[in-house]
């Protein structure tokens, strides 16, 4: 069972607006099972919209159309749809009422337009609007595409294809296969290289399809099944997932799409009941800021240090002045130094350190973009990392913000495995 989702709008592709549409209809086709291969936007002029409905209808057994369904001049869907089914458009006694009743509330003069919103092509299934005016379609041909149509605003859609689409599809074609879908998520490997990994695996795709994506600060894979029942789906999923933990499991921090490794790492310690804090020179509160965007976090973070002066870094985390004359302020020493005086400042059980070059200039003779990250943690020996990051001044600090994160998500796997 395969569809197409047409929207139908001249505001969209000028980008006044965005296709929440066809975006929730998909979501709706996955959980039906429904294959959706195309997604097609045109503009309200008859013509195109008629091309786009025939090509649609010969590749599809189902045809979405959101959009175009009112009493403006430019509403043209269903009048298209009407004319290319070869079929009169009908009136819904039921919608109608709605509308003559709304104009009776309201005291205003009701045009002969507005009829146009209880208007739907014959022989298909009316679609309440429960939000709106302009009643929406199902139409089932005997020897075409199947269409479904539905109003543009999207509170009117959302609802009528919920409460009304959905149930009519599921009755239509029965519960298909579904496409199950799990996102892992990954820290410190590119796409290039997270793809050459995996290239067995994702070459060899069968039951399991994986497709990389790449996002800000990190990677993603999509695993998708498509199976008769979740159990199925699941065993299939978990399969390839474990292949690809055995060669880049040590860059798997979490699931989902909504996760973030920051929110990960902060809840791992709000379980454990692991308090933290943290001195930056580099990042100048950007760790501190991040962090305390997670709900939560005030349970195991008392407060932190920004330390950008040289004499802050020696007056509020005691960083010795010989080691900043000796090693200087881009260097393990003093990174350590930082990271072992916020933790005993504040009596927390972690604490990371950010000192380094955010550029554009050098420092010290070191390039922008070199840092060094001091982790002390728990009764560990603290340690200092040295990292080379490429951009801008954000770029290097958001870098550096991300790679603290994950050094202690790796120090909390270490103890034990991070839940999903």
């Amino acid at each position: 069972m395969q569809a197409e989702i047409i929207a139908v709008g001249t505001e969209i592709l000028l980008g006044q607006i965005t296709n929440t549409n066809s975006t929730h209809i998909a979501q709706g086709l996955a959980e039906l099972g429904i294959d959706s291969y195309y997604q097609t936007v045109v503009g309200d002029n008859p013509a195109r919209l008629a091309t786009v409905i025939e090509i649609a209808a010969q590749r599809n057994d189902l045809v979405i159309l959101s959009g175009g369904l009112g009493p403006t001049k430019d509403d043209l869907t269903k009048q298209t749809l009407a004319k290319y089914l070869n079929v009169p458009l009908v009136e819904d006694t039921a919608a109608m009422q709605v509308i003559t009743d709304r104009f009776a509330q309201t005291h205003k003069t009701m045009t002969a337009n507005n009829r146009l919103q209880a208007l739907y092509p014959a022989g298909a299934t009316p679609l309440t609007n429960h939000n709106g005016l302009a009643v929406g379609a199902f139409y089932q041909s005997p020897d075409s595409a199947d269409f479904l149509l539905l109003p543009g605003p999207p509170r009117e859609m959302t609802m009528m294809f919920d409460t009304e689409a959905k149930p009519q599809l599921q009755a239509a074609y029965g519960q298909q296969a579904q496409i199950y879908s799990r996102v892992l998520r990954f820290f410190g490997i590119g796409e290039s290289q997270l793809v050459t990994e995996l290239k067995t695996l994702i070459d060899d795709q069968q039951a399991v399809t994986i497709a990389p994506y790449a996002k800000t600060n990190e990677v993603t894979l999509r695993l998708s099944a498509q199976a008769a029942t979740k159990a199925e789906a699941t065993a299939a999923l978990d399969t390839v997932e474990a292949q690809i933990k055995a060669k880049v499991g040590d860059y798997l921090y979490g699931y989902g799409d909504d996760n973030s490794l920051v929110a990960v790492v902060i809840k791992t310690m709000i379980d454990r009941q692991l308090s933290i804090t943290g001195a930056e020179s580099l990042t100048a509160g950007l760790f501190q800021s991040t962090i305390g965007g997670v709900p939560g976090v005030s349970a195991i973070f008392p407060g932190g240090f920004v330390t950008y002066a040289n004499t802050a870094k020696h007056q509020l985390v005691n960083v010795p002045q010989a080691t900043i004359d000796h090693d200087g302020v881009v260097s393990e020493a003093t990174a350590i130094a930082m990271a072992d005086g916020a933790r005993q400042q504040l009596a927390t059980d972690t604490a990371l350190s950010f000192t380094g070059v955010a550029g554009p200039d050098a420092l010290e003779g070191q390039p922008a973009g070199t840092v060094w990250i001091g982790l002390a943690y728990r009764d560990q020996p603290t340690e200092g990392r040295l990292y080379h990051f490429a951009g801008d001044r954000q770029r290097i600090r958001e870098r550096s913000v991300m790679a603290g994160l994950d050094w202690l998500r790796r120090k909390l796997a270490a103890e034990a495995p991070i839940e999903k």
